[in-house]
């Protein structure tokens, strides 16, 4: 089965070409020119993926991906930004807001579908992992949730494979290097700060239930989760 992307983009030339490409690249492609519409389409079916403009009319893509991730039916749609603000406040408020990956415009068809290959890629639900419990902390990757002690945490696509991979190795320091190749499959177009926003999203997340002090930044080496104080 073809996976499903949703473009949401008020310029149809920009559907029709994104639309082509992914369609080559054997994806179902969907458009939507506003978020209005993209959510009449989200409710007839959650799509694999969603390419989101910025700038839309009426309800912003930005204010759109925080809205998506506050729903517990569609918190886990990885999101591609797709925008002319190229400044490095823009991309970082994208991922602070609930981006996965941000492309700015004009782009190359190529690389837009070799960034939707790595999010899906990096994004498909593990079957047959066990689940991990650590400090009241349960990650079960089966069912894709999240419980401290006991009660539901809700995570981004990213932020549960970060978790995931924090918890699978307990204890050691990881490079914001390795997270590049574990997480994001060595994508050379993602920046090292990028690891930093969503780690720092993954410890808001967890602060509910008191686990943000598990993930430990160990200076000049990266990170660390870890039960020692």
């Amino acid at each position: 089965m073809q996976p499903r992307i949703l473009v949401v983009d008020d310029e149809a030339a920009i559907r029709q070409m994104v639309c082509m490409a992914l369609s080559q690249g054997n994806y179902a492609c969907l458009e939507a020119a506003d978020t209005i519409e993209a959510q009449a389409k989200i409710m007839q079916a959650v799509p694999d993926l969603l390419l989101l403009d910025w700038m839309l009319p009426g309800l912003s893509g930005i204010e759109y991906a925080r809205r998506l991730r506050a729903e517990k039916a569609t918190q886990d749609i990885p999101i591609i930004m797709l925008t002319a603000r190229a400044a490095e406040e823009d991309r970082i408020m994208g991922l602070q807001n609930g981006a996965d990956d941000y492309m700015t415009k004009p782009f190359s068809m190529r690389e837009l579908l070799a960034r939707v290959k790595a999010l899906l890629r990096r994004t498909a639900p593990h079957t047959v992992d066990e689940a991990i419990e650590i400090a009241g902390l349960l990650l079960d990757p089966v069912s894709h949730r999240v419980l401290a002690h006991g009660k539901s945490v809700k995570l981004g696509p990213t932020e549960f494979r970060l978790l995931h991979f924090f918890m699978a190795y307990p204890e050691a320091v990881h490079s914001r290097e390795s997270f590049l190749n574990s997480i994001w499959g060595g994508d050379s177009s993602v920046e090292e700060r990028t690891v930093d926003v969503h780690i720092r999203r993954l410890r808001m997340a967890l602060a509910g239930g008191g686990h943000a002090g598990l993930i430990q930044t160990v200076r000049t080496a990266g990170y660390r989760f870890s039960i020692q104080k």
